[in-house]
């Protein structure tokens, strides 16, 4: 799903800033291993995102001795590279339409989303790109629609971020206001940017405007 008019997005990321790149899919997305009965059992709490940042990531990044990353996301990656950013030390944080707290607008196009995927072609789309489509759509959209969930709130996480941040978010994004990249304020630099003509994928609508914003911040980065 990085793919998109300019080619494989992450490739053009490291070539562009003549760096090394690891891309990961969270468990039950991508080519990755499903879930047994993650709308059950195993359903996801309203802290997921908090584990994937604080537990899972830092343990893959020490399997593969990495140090001071660039942690770069996008949407619910985005929320993780923040959090990660507010607990580790970072090179660089960042984040593509990002999700700092839970909006009206959100839910609404979440619930659309249900609705597509339950009688529209959303699913069959989907598939092209997880092995387990169920379980990649119903992980992330039955948490995000429980009531457990409307109090996801990072901002204050956000403000015990050290590094540098690069915010970025469609001016179109269906997926919430521009106040989700307004209300990061971390303790280090940040530097906002609002693209145009841009929905909820900055990669993937403007790629060439986001690679040249993630070429320029990391220019003097270490």
């Amino acid at each position: 799903m990085w793919r998109g008019r300019g080619g494989y997005w992450p490739e053009l990321v490291c070539r562009a800033t003549k760096r090394n790149g690891v891309v990961y899919s969270r468990r039950g997305y991508g080519q990755s291993s499903s879930i047994h009965d993650v709308r059950g059992t195993n359903r996801l709490l309203p802290d997921y995102m908090h584990q994937e940042a604080w537990k899972t990531l830092p343990e893959l990044l020490t399997t593969l001795q990495i140090e001071n990353p660039v942690v770069l996301g996008h949407s619910d990656g985005a929320t993780i590279a923040l959090l990660f950013a507010s607990r580790f030390p970072t090179s660089a944080c960042i984040a593509m339409a990002p999700h700092i707290m839970v909006e009206d607008i959100s839910i609404r196009s979440i619930e659309a989303a249900k609705l597509a995927y339950e009688s529209g072609d959303l699913k069959s789309r989907l598939s092209k790109f997880h092995k387990d489509v169920d379980c990649a759509f119903w992980q992330w959209n039955d948490v995000w629609l429980s009531s457990a969930f409307r109090s996801f709130d990072i901002r204050e996480e956000c403000r015990q971020i050290n590094g540098p941040v690069l915010a970025m978010q469609g001016r179109q994004d269906a997926y919430g206001t521009l106040q989700q990249i307004q209300d990061i304020a971390p303790i280090g630099a940040i530097e906002r940017q609002v693209i145009e003509n841009c929905g909820h994928s900055p990669h993937r609508d403007q790629p060439d405007e986001t690679l040249a914003y993630v070429t320029a911040f990391l220019a003097d980065k270490a």
